[in-house]
């Protein structure tokens, strides 16, 4: 558990540099629960690179992982983690995508982006985006890990699409989180080493905004229905600020479940 003087100082941090790392975020016997599981399904789904200069070609990836069981359930509201989410966003944020990133030696680098640079705001603004990388491997400068520019979250335009860019590695202990603004320009390092680095991108967005993995048709409704609450609000079966995402003035998890009974902001305000 997080104390609110640590929730601050990782908010500062996020502020002025646009990212902060939160070492030793992740249990270790959850850590290697991870490990195990996406070793498991890499192998069942006979997982392939997408041979491509954003996802690269040597790098194993799974998307919507929170249809592979109950332990990815845990990583969205984890309890070191989202509150930090919360005070970069707020309370109403959502699951915008939760994936695997499994680089493989001889990967090349990703190049710089950042990832809210698609959506057409004027720069710099608000964040809209908050995404976090999950150290399941120690991440060094030699096996890829993430690239950032500090700072680069206060600059009134994005990077340039495969330019190269003067960056520092966000090197972390196994177990270690990195989180930051959406609009920090950043990519995944080389890997000249013989070891994989293997990360999981649990990526937030603001609650006005449209998720970048489409939560509600990529989750099976009888998945969904065994959610704890607030991982059903993080998915989008949700309202935000009493309004967004109602279906008929009424809330989506109660014609999912029947067990909630919030109303939209028109029926309480005067």
């Amino acid at each position: 558990m997080l104390t609110p003087a640590q929730i601050q100082n990782a908010l500062d941090s996020i502020q002025r540099d646009g990212y902060c790392i939160v070492p030793g975020a992740i249990e270790p016997d959850f850590v290697d629960a991870l490990l195990a599981d996406l070793t498991r399904l890499e192998r069942e789904l006979n997982v392939q690179p997408a041979e491509n200069d954003f996802e690269g070609s040597r790098t194993l990836r799974i998307y919507n992982l929170l249809v592979y069981g109950k332990l990815w359930e845990r990583i969205p509201v984890y309890e070191t983690v989202l509150p930090i989410v919360e005070g970069v966003l707020d309370h109403g944020c959502l699951v915008s995508s939760l994936s695997s990133i499994n680089i493989g030696p001889e990967e090349t680098a990703q190049p710089i982006h950042a990832d809210d640079q698609l959506i057409p705001l004027a720069k710099p603004h608000a964040p809209t985006v908050c995404n976090t990388m999950w150290a399941l491997t120690d991440f060094t400068a030699d096996n890829g890990a993430t690239r950032i520019i500090p700072g680069s979250h206060l600059r009134d335009h994005s990077p340039r699409y495969g330019k190269p860019y003067d960056s520092i590695a966000a090197e972390m202990a196994k177990g270690s989180v990195l989180i930051w603004h959406g609009s920090l320009w950043h990519g995944g390092g080389a890997n000249t080493t013989a070891q994989r680095r293997i990360g999981i991108a649990m990526n937030y967005c603001a609650g006005y905004i449209r998720q970048q993995e489409n939560q509600q048709l990529g989750i099976p409704r009888e998945i969904a229905a065994g959610f704890a609450p607030r991982l059903l609000e993080l998915v989008g079966y949700g309202i935000y600020n009493g309004l967004i995402g109602h279906i008929n003035k009424t809330n989506p998890v109660r014609l999912l479940r029947g067990d909630d009974d919030q109303r939209v902001v028109w029926d309480v305000v005067r």
